[in-house]
């Protein structure tokens, strides 16, 4: 294997030939064998944009030249159309401010520019802190980073599945919004509701969770760069920070803009924690959703079976013909994992010790993993068993027909403690409702069916 040589303060260290960055990349990857996490591909991409944004900046303030603000965009679009994924290979557990990360950036963008100002027959050549890094820090860039990440994330990608999932809930709420079912609460028979109603709870669950998502995200748009070493923006024009802001926001969408106080933006990550506790709600929904839906398919012959769920592939090594309801399994996991996350953002945004919190890369790790695994189960779970959600209405009338909970519709008429006593007579006799009603004398057989009628009972006008 070729390697060469790289300098930086602390000296000489080889690196592998064919590698684009240089000498700190090289110390992190060897002094931070910790796991096989690697820095959040998103996180990449956005730095990404954040050092083409700060070159057009520096480049308007006087401050770059054009060939070099033009050498450092061209090598930025190439990473963010994935030419040098395989050049960032840092791990989460580092330097907690993101240092390294920021470096390896530096270096790739200034390695792949000065090959372009070369092609170029340009004198210039770019130096990886004086020129990429020029007006900033990790302290500023890596939150961020962060930032931009994490919305470009939840707006592009989890909202977008939210839909998608709310969208196939409410066709299916319409459809079944006829079909009478038993409730359930305390997981004992209630009254009933229709089985449209039951799955419009879904839906709006969905819907709210995606109004608080968007609007804790927008927090986010506020964004560190401009604060530099501590939040006094020491080294940069006052300008650069909203000027950088300005061109992110062209880059990718949407309005972010400079943070008003720099020195808040560096040490609390209170806006992720927010938005992430948004994402949390959205994981419990999800929770909600799976087990309601296993629960109501369960079975086949010996559980609850009033829907049925596709079945996607064999559910036991050794049970022929068995079935599980494995996207259930899987989104119910991922809440799990979300809720983890959740706890882990909340413990390290509380680190922020005077001017710089250094949980940073784990805080932008677990906000991250929510965010894909929460998109990617929530779509899995749509095209793979909520599409495919039927009423098997033979149970559900039969669970109907049984349910000692309609004589709750016999208190206006005859008193709570008389209709308790019916049911309970029932229930002891294993009597059908009606002949422990008319059997108690307190109402006729007409009576009954006059008044128990399940289809008065679904609040429907």
């Amino acid at each position: 294997m070729q390697y060469r040589t790289e300098k930086d303060t602390m000296g000489e260290i080889q690196v592998e030939a064919d590698k684009m960055w240089a000498a700190q990349t090289q110390r992190s990857l060897q002094n931070f064998a910790i796991g096989t996490e690697r820095m959040p591909h998103e996180v990449v991409m956005a730095f990404a944009q954040l050092k083409k944004a700060a070159a057009k900046a520096n480049h308007k303030l006087g401050k770059l030249s054009e060939a070099k603000m033009k050498a450092i965009e061209t090598a930025a679009n190439e990473v963010i159309e994935g030419k040098w994924n395989d050049h960032f290979p840092l791990v989460v557990w580092q330097t907690g401010s993101g240092t390294q990360s920021n470096m390896n950036m530096n270096e790739v963008l200034a390695r792949r520019g000065n090959e372009i100002l070369a092609e170029q027959s340009s004198d210039e050549k770019l130096h990886p802190n004086d020129d990429v890094n020029m007006s900033q820090s990790s302290n500023d860039t890596y939150p961020t980073a962060m930032h931009v990440a994490g919305v470009m994330a939840v707006t592009e990608n989890l909202i977008p599945a939210i839909q998608k999932l709310k969208a196939t809930l409410d066709e299916k709420a319409k459809k079944f919004d006829g079909i009478i079912k038993i409730g359930r609460t305390h997981l004992q028979d209630a009254t009933p509701l229709t089985l449209g109603q039951e799955i419009s709870g879904w839906r709006h669950m969905l819907e709210k969770s995606e109004r608080m998502i968007r609007a804790s995200v927008e927090e986010m748009r506020e964004l560190a760069i401009g604060g530099t070493a501590v939040g006094t923006g020491i080294n940069a024009d006052p300008t650069f920070g909203p000027s950088v802001a300005e061109f992110i926001s062209e880059a990718v969408g949407g309005a972010f803009t400079s943070a008003e106080n720099k020195f808040h933006a560096l040490t609390s990550h209170d806006e992720m924690v927010y938005t992430h506790g948004a994402i949390k709600a959205l994981a419990a929904d999800a929770m909600k959703i799976a087990n309601d839906v296993r629960w109501l398919a369960s079975g086949p012959r010996s559980g609850i079976g009033e829907i049925t769920i596709p079945e996607n592939e064999p559910g036991s090594s050794i049970m022929p013909g068995k079935v599980n309801p494995t996207q259930s399994e899987a989104l119910t996991m991922v809440a799990a994992q979300v809720m983890g996350n959740d706890a882990t953002i909340g413990f390290a945004a509380s680190q922020g010790n005077f001017e710089l919190n250094v949980f940073k890369p784990v805080i932008a790790y677990n906000f991250l993993q929510s965010v894909r695994l929460l998109t990617d189960s929530l779509i899995s779970f749509n095209d793979n068993c909520a599409v495919g959600i039927e009423a098997n209405l033979e149970v559900i009338q039969n669970h109907v027909g049984n349910s000692l909970m309609l004589v709750t519709s016999l208190n206006p008429h005859i008193g709570y403690e008389k209709a308790a006593a019916i049911a309970k007579q029932a229930h002891k006799e294993g009597t059908t409702l009606k002949e422990s009603a008319v059997k108690s004398g307190h109402l006729t057989a007409e009576q009954f069916d006059e008044w128990v009628r399940p289809e008065n009972m679904v609040g429907k006008k």
